[in-house]
Formats: C-alpha cells, structure tokens, sequence
C-alpha cells in the first residue's frame, strides 16, 4: 500500500495502536493454529476456494501456511486483483485513490504456493465436490471453501450504471464519486440502507457523515462561511434504527450535521426511478441530486442455484463449528464471509476471522480429527473491528468479540466495545488496522 495525503506516518499510527492495543483483534485472534503435522491421514488433497476477497485470500494462504505445503490450495476469482470494500468510502471525499485499495495475489501465489485461477465459478456441485468453470469444463476437489460476498436483490426500476450502490468497491466507487463531485454546493443527496443482516453494519451511517462533510465544506456550512441554503443529505433507512454505533452516530446526526443530515427510519425501498433519481419508498418518494442506492442483500446468486441457500433463506446456512453447509450432501462445502448465515456480522475483518476457523476445520477434517473437542470450543472465537470516518480527518471504532456458545451452537457476541468519541487519534489509527487486515489476509 502506498500512503497517500490521508494517510499518517506508521510512526504515529503505531504509536495510538499500542496505546490501545487495537490491532491485536486481527492476526492471530483466533486461538485456534493447526499445526503442520496435522496432517496424516491424507495426502495432496486439494481445497478450491472461490473468491480472494479476505474470506477466500485469508483461508487459501492459511492452508498452505498451516499446513506446511501439504495441501493443494487452488484459488478462483474473476478479477486479477481484489478492491478492498474496506476503506473505501475514503474515495469519496478523495482522501484515497482506488489505487490504495489494489490488492494483489502475487504473496498468495509466490509465497505459499496457492494456484490463481482467473475465472468465474458458474455453479457448485456439492455433493461430488466439484464446480463448473464459466471457461469451460468442471474442477473437482477434497473440500470446497465459498467466499464470494454479496449480489443484490431486485428492485423495480434500479439501473446500476445511473445509480450507483458503490456496496462493492470498483467501477461503482468511482461513479459514486463522481456524482457527489458534480453536485450543487447546495445540492441534495438521498441514500437508502437495506433491512438488516447486511454488509458492513457501520458503513452506511459511515457514508451519510462522509457525504455530510464533503457537502457541508464545500458550502461552507462546516466551517461558517454559508452562503444559501444549506445541502442535505436524506438518509432513508429500512431498518427501525441505526445498525451499529448508535450513540455515535446520533451524536453526529444530531449534532454537527443537525442541517445537513436528514434521518429517516422505517424506509422500506419498493421501486427506483433511475432517470430522475428518485427513491420510492414505503414513507413517500424522495429525489435527489444524486441517488445512492444500498440495495437489500442476499448470498450470491450461484449458491442459491446450486442448492446452497434453500429457497425461503437470503443466506447459506452453515455450521460454525467448520462453516460446512448444512445442506444435505453438502458438508464437503464450506462457506464464509458475507454469503454465510449466521448470526455474525457481515465484514471484511469477520470475514477474515472466519477463514481461519475455516482453515482450521479443514486440517482437522483431512487428519480425521473431530471439530467439537473441549480445548476447540473453548477458544473458538471470532473477531470484527471497523473504524468509521466521521469528519475529514476523525473517525471513530466498534470491535466485537463473539465466542462459540455450546447449548445454542451459535456464535454469540460476548464482548462489544465502541469509542467514546471521534478523533483525529483515531483516524491515524484507522490505517494501521486497515494496513494490517490487508497485510494479514493477501501477504
């Protein structure tokens, strides 16, 4: 990653992060590290991943890492590079480039052996443990790993190329960013924020401050220099009401962008009118300047076809203990990150937190050893830590710790921490966690 103007001195970053020992919830968090001579029982099996986002980067470099070489690790995107989701609502305000956000596969490949395969996955057979290349012909494998993050659901009216959801970092980014830029000083943005679970919990509270500043700067509201009516941005929630640091974004709403931000919860998107940017929901329709549509989510499209989410669920139910399938014939399918079902929430760092628990479960299952031991339970922990830019140059953090409860068979939140307040400390400490998630899941 090279630091643009955003970006602090490593120094300084270090410097809060010790302080606090944030970045400890990363690396290493999870407390399960199977050992190489975990394997005994098979020889060269080979795990297909499908996705290098952080769920699929993180669990392909840990089996090959874990195992020492021992298991075959083949890895199947259809881009040559992943564009980090995370951070990214930086690009809007154009405190980083999308060029911070490339992150490559060369570690993944040089490093620990994993085999690129650029292509698509166009359908998964679970029970033979095999998928179907879009470039021809079928893969087969020992295990099956999934980490291929969200599609959107349907809704009447909406092109994605006028309106943008930018919910998925890349060419939705930069036309996002482009609107907000063509805007009025004075000008209008709505946003919708789809009915929960959803990816990243915090990120669209994120987005509503990030767009505030950006239009509250340039008209001068933030800064006393008004002149007319000030902009607004309308935040159309289907949710009952905000999704995560509540308290902090309350304070923010209500407090310094009290004239900028206009809060609505109780938002249902029914239909979208594209060309004159206007949102219909079940509260009444609401246009705007630009429209930014956060569309209600689901599993990708080809779980569901291949049998993975049945019919009446949005998400692939899974078994924690290993995140394999629950699908009958299935369990040879493991499925993490943000397709998956359970009670976790959907992020770039939960995500990488999974795969490792994912990656554990694998070796196990290749040396034929159980998943439900005492020792494994007692420390199967996941973790999700976000910072959220508040202002230009403050942020605040959430982090939770969830551990696996025993009578529930869930994971269940047992300690949840957020910041007191925003600052610029924090802020500085937003590119540590973030170059260290990076480094953690694709180095």
């Amino acid at each position: 990653m090279n630091g643009k103007s955003a970006r602090p001195s490593n120094a300084e970053a270090d410097r809060g992060l010790s302080r606090r020992g944030f970045i400890g919830h990363v690396a290493g968090a999870i407390g399960l590290a199977a050992a190489p001579n975990v394997l005994r029982a098979a020889a060269n099996p080979r795990v297909i991943v499908i996705g290098a986002g952080f769920g699929g980067a993180t669990v392909a470099k840990y089996l090959r890492h874990w195992s020492g070489g021992a298991v075959d690790v083949v890895l199947i995107d259809r881009s040559s590079r992943h564009i980090s989701c995370v951070m990214s609502n930086l690009v809007l305000n154009q405190r980083l480039q999308m060029s911070d956000l490339a992150l490559g596969f060369t570690d993944l490949v040089q490093r620990y052996g994993v085999t690129f395969i650029q292509d698509s996955v166009d359908e998964i057979d679970g029970p033979g443990i095999r998928v179907k290349l879009r470039g021809g012909g079928w893969l087969s494998a020992d295990r099956i790993v999934a980490a291929t993050g969200i599609n959107f659901r349907n809704v009447p009216g909406w092109d994605k190329s006028a309106v943008p959801h930018a919910w998925i970092a890349g060419g939705q980014t930069r036309l996002l960013r482009d609107q907000i830029a063509a805007m009025p000083d004075n000008g209008r943005f709505v946003m919708t924020i789809p009915k929960s679970p959803y990816r990243c919990p915090p990120g669209p509270y994120e987005r509503a401050c990030t767009v505030a500043d950006i239009l509250g700067r340039r008209s001068g509201i933030i800064g006393g220099n008004a002149i007319g009516a000030p902009p607004k941005v309308i935040v159309l929630d289907e949710n009952d009401h905000i999704q995560a640091e509540e308290a902090t974004f309350r304070r923010a709403f209500e407090g310094m962008y009290r004239n900028i931000i206009e809060y609505y919860p109780n938002a249902k998107l029914q239909a979208v009118d594209s060309v004159h940017r206007v949102a219909q929901t079940s509260i009444g329709d609401f246009d705007g300047d630009v429209l930014n549509v956060i569309g209600p989510q689901q599993a990708s499209w080809f779980l569901k076809t291949s049998g993975l989410v049945p019919t009446s669920q949005r998400w692939a139910p899974v078994d924690v203990l290993g995140y394999e399938s629950t699908v009958s014939g299935c369990d040879a399918v493991h499925i993490i990150g943000d397709s998956q079902g359970s009670s976790q929430p959907k992020s770039g760092h939960m995500a990488n937190s999974q795969a490792k628990v994912c990656a554990d479960a694998i070796l196990r299952r290749f040396a034929g050893q159980p998943l439900n031991t005492a020792e494994r339970l007692a420390n199967l922990t996941t973790n999700s830590a976000c910072f959220s830019p508040i202002t230009y140059d403050q942020a605040s953090y959430l982090t939770a710790v969830y551990a696996y409860n025993p009578a529930t068979r869930a994971m269940q939140a047992t300690k949840v921490g957020e910041a007191e307040r925003w600052s610029r400390e924090q802020y500085r400490q937003m590119f540590t966690w973030a170059d260290n998630l990076w480094a953690d899941s694709f180095n």
